[in-house]
């Protein structure tokens, strides 16, 4: 990629330099880094950039075209699924240069994680763990909760009193609810019996985890992986996610292809009779962005390198009676994996 780029997206603009804000532009020309934003931010940016220019502005387009054509730059790299068609009409209008569009091509960049960046998933991934451990005590102790009431109550202990901040809304769900994938929460009541769903994460130093566990419940809860359940047929669903969970896991090393792995998970579902009820990929990168690069899909044939970071998360779905999903986010090591 050239060394002449702009930014938009949050993440990736925290990625060059350490710092990021809702209305702000990154600029990369000829090896001079700058970061544009109006008066509202501009303090705490001075105070955490180091290795970039900070200038105040108010308008963040125009003055990013100044300095396009300061340094006389030819040609230039963009996301263009970070700027809206209004914003590069804007961008571009006046200039004779050559855009070259880049999709997604911070999140490449980032595919690789440092070691610093994996210690950072790392202590996510614990937070995160001891989160749904917190949850669980709070299920425990509390009587005939809802979907919503989990809901809200898992976005504030994930929220750890605001030390923490959430990757994604969190996901809550019993029973029926359990087989959409990403199910909004209702007013169903957990009850002895029931399964219920979760996905949720948090930030720490603004990487994320991600982590879903589906638990049965029986007055009390855990969410480890070892679940027994005395209905029959969610235990042999269970089984065979775990059972696929693990075996892909088993087989992550470096050279093996993304789509490899999602078809290890895959054909041991579809083996077992429920390959039309795994309908999304194994699993995405997890990094500053909650879903980011490599994709674990039939279709991704991507090279699995160490370093890299990822959840695995086959899932069966019934609809109209349950779902099972077990996720764990994993890295990339020199002779297999290491679940976070």
């Amino acid at each position: 990629m050239s060394s002449n780029f702009i930014l938009k997206n949050e993440n990736a603009i925290f990625y060059e330099c350490g710092y990021s804000c809702d209305n702000a532009l990154y600029l990369s020309l000829k090896d001079e880094c700058f970061f544009i934003t109006d008066a509202r931010y501009s303090i705490e940016a001075r105070e955490n950039i180091k290795n970039a220019a900070v200038i105040e502005s108010n308008s963040l387009i125009k003055d990013a075209k100044k300095l396009i054509k300061k340094f006389n730059i030819k040609k230039i790299s963009f996301d263009p699924l970070s700027f809206s068609v209004s914003e590069f009409k804007n961008l571009s209008s006046s200039l004779n240069l050559n855009f070259k569009s880049s999709p997604n091509f911070s999140q490449k960049k980032r595919e690789i994680k440092s070691q610093r960046e994996i210690n950072l998933l790392k202590e996510a991934a614990k937070l995160g763990e001891k989160c749904f451990d917190d949850l669980a005590k709070f299920i425990n102790e509390s009587k005939n909760l809802s979907e919503e009431e989990i809901n809200f109550n898992a976005q504030m202990i994930f929220r750890q009193n605001g030390a923490l901040n959430l990757s994604f809304e969190p996901i809550t769900a019993i029973n029926a609810n359990a087989a959409k994938a990403h199910a909004l929460p209702t007013k169903t009541k957990l009850k002895n019996g029931d399964l219920l769903l979760v996905d949720g994460g948090i930030k720490f130093k603004r990487y994320c985890s991600d982590r879903t566990r589906t638990a049965f419940f029986d007055n009390k809860l855990n969410f480890s992986k070892d679940q027994i359940y005395k209905n029959q047929k969610h235990q042999e669903i269970y089984d065979i996610v775990k059972e696929a969970q693990y075996q892909a896991i088993k087989a992550i090393k470096p050279g093996i292809l993304a789509c490899e792995v999602d078809s290890i998970a895959r054909d041991f579902i579809a083996k077992n009779g429920y390959g039309k009820e795994f309908f999304h990929s194994t699993g995405h990168g997890v990094g500053l962005d909650i879903h980011e690069l490599p994709i674990i899909s039939p279709k991704s044939k991507t090279k699995l390198k160490e370093g890299m970071v990822f959840s695995v998360e086959p899932g069966i779905y019934l609809e109209n009676e349950f779902g099972v999903r077990i996720e764990d986010v994993v890295v990339v090591t020199k002779n297999g994996c290491e679940i976070l």
